[in-house]
């Protein structure tokens, strides 16, 4: 990387803050932009990580898988990149290649959201028809964060089926 540039540090990140918010607001080919300008002035991994959930967006999960492998070069203790890469992978119906990637998320030193891979790793046993493993999953989720809709939905959906 180049030397520290305080002022392209800023720019960066302004970029990236504009790219977050065009991407919720649906505006995608001006979210990938902006990303990309705060790549080339300062690369982080949360940006490649966010330009890859861009192109994910789009169906462009290949982009998107390699965007995060980016982030993981950059710094490899950053679990968004992890769990994206499971999550891709499983959208794309390859299960057992999504297991690993889910498992270094839930590893990783540096991520706020541990109940995401949890979550991925119950759709992944889910889809194997391994419902028990998959609620438990689930449940993981749930304790890394009680107030996770998406994992509550898919808990109490499966124990409804058991009965």
């Amino acid at each position: 990387m180049n030397e520290f540039n305080p002022s392209a540090h800023e720019d960066a990140l302004r970029y990236f803050q504009e790219g977050y918010e065009k991407q919720a607001q649906g505006q995608l080919e001006e979210a990938i932009d902006l990303y990309k300008k705060s790549i080339a002035l300062y690369p982080t991994a949360e940006a490649h990580t966010y330009l890859g959930w861009a192109y994910s967006f789009q169906g462009h999960y290949e982009e998107a898988i390699d965007e995060c492998r980016r982030a993981i070069e950059i710094d490899p203790e950053y679990g968004n990149p992890y769990n994206d890469i499971g999550a891709y992978l499983i959208d794309a119906g390859k299960c057992d290649e999504a297991m690993p990637w889910l498992e270094k998320a839930m590893r990783a030193k540096r991520y706020d959201c541990y109940c995401y891979p949890h979550y991925n790793m119950g759709r992944v046993w889910e889809m194997k028809g391994d419902w028990a493993k998959a609620v438990r999953c689930y449940e993981d989720a749930l304790r890394e964060n009680a107030q996770y809709t998406l994992a509550r939905r898919a808990k109490n959906r499966l124990l409804a089926m058991f009965n």
